[in-house]
């Protein structure tokens, strides 16, 4: 199932028959994000508490995975100890958190994976998420038509082993790799959705070329806005195009820092999530087992298109 990227404005009415009886029976739902030290989890994690919220007689246990494939494990097993009704997961690690997750669905508890997925594990109730090899086209898209005559490209990549990295950096290559003659990527390299990292790489790769490249496409904002760091340091006119449209992206996109971001609407993919594990819980109607966003660019010209606009300063 694929629903469009206003996903959170439709996920009610998409997803209407699972809150049927919302308050006939009090559930305990056990959240997990990879890291809370990057906006994009915090976001997700508030509109889950949200969506909650709306739905009623729900208890929350959250755990942040604080980036670390061992510290997640080690919550998915206290929430199994728990006897948890339900789980919502974004996994660090496609590959490593397979064994934890699968665990839990062995252990009889509903598993609904969002943002990120787990490969290898059957069973699970659902994937709620965004199309990131869509969205890397995107990206590659804008390129090719902000640049008809050709481009050098940066590809900043996020970490390695998640899905969102693995499927943006596919979603880039599917649209640069047919027409490498024009659009040739000069440099490629991990900086771990770290801006820090982001800043550090981008100035290591510029040190390194003999001239600056037309763009720097990177997998998150977080990359992005530290590589933008950098280029406005050194006095250089590079395209900069991010992924995830937090609010401090926008607000770079609205004053002329960066070139764009890709919505992929984390408020819509929560709440799209936490309905389907509650109305199978509640009324057992099983959702689709992949439920797909689509993601597309945000540049000044359709900025009101952004889910988190309302939070730009």
């Amino acid at each position: 199932m694929r629903l469009k990227s206003a996903f959170g404005l439709a996920a009610p009415l998409a997803l209407a028959a699972f809150a049927t009886g919302a308050q006939a029976q009090d559930l305990t739902i056990a959240t997990s994000v990879p890291h809370l030290g990057f906006p994009f989890f915090v976001h997700m994690e508030n509109a889950l508490k949200t969506e909650a919220g709306s739905l009623g007689g729900i208890t929350l246990q959250t755990y942040d995975g604080q980036n670390q494939t061992p510290k997640q494990t080690a919550d998915v097993e206290a929430m199994i100890i728990n006897g948890v009704d339900g789980i919502v997961i974004s996994p660090l690690d496609s590959v490593a958190m397979a064994p934890a997750v699968k665990q839990a669905v062995d252990a009889g508890i509903p598993v609904v994976t969002i943002d990120r997925r787990v490969d290898g594990v059957e069973g699970l109730l659902a994937h709620v998420g965004a199309d990131n090899v869509k969205g890397g086209e995107a990206q590659a898209n804008l390129i090719v038509e902000r640049f008809p005559d050709g481009a050098r490209i940066v590809n900043l990549q996020g970490q390695p082993g998640s899905s969102p990295a693995i499927d943006r950096n596919q979603g880039v290559h599917n649209v640069l790799d047919p027409v490498k003659d024009k659009y040739v990527i000069v440099a490629e390299q991990t900086a771990n959705f770290q801006r820090e990292e982001g800043a550090s790489v981008t100035e290591a790769i510029l040190a390194g070329l003999e001239m600056p490249p037309d763009v720097i496409v990177a997998a998150n904002d977080d990359m992005a806005l530290g590589a933008l760091q950098v280029v406005q340091e050194q006095g250089l006119e590079i395209a900069i195009i991010g992924f995830d449209a937090l609010p401090e992206a926008l607000a770079s996109v609205r004053d002329g820092g960066l070139l764009a971001t890709i919505e992929q609407s984390p408020g819509g993919q929560s709440s799209g999530a936490m309905q389907a594990l509650v109305g199978f819980l509640r009324d057992g109607t099983k959702p689709e087992p992949v439920i797909l966003l689509d993601p597309f660019a945000i540049t000044k010209d359709n900025l009101d298109k952004a889910e988190r606009l309302g939070e730009v300063s």
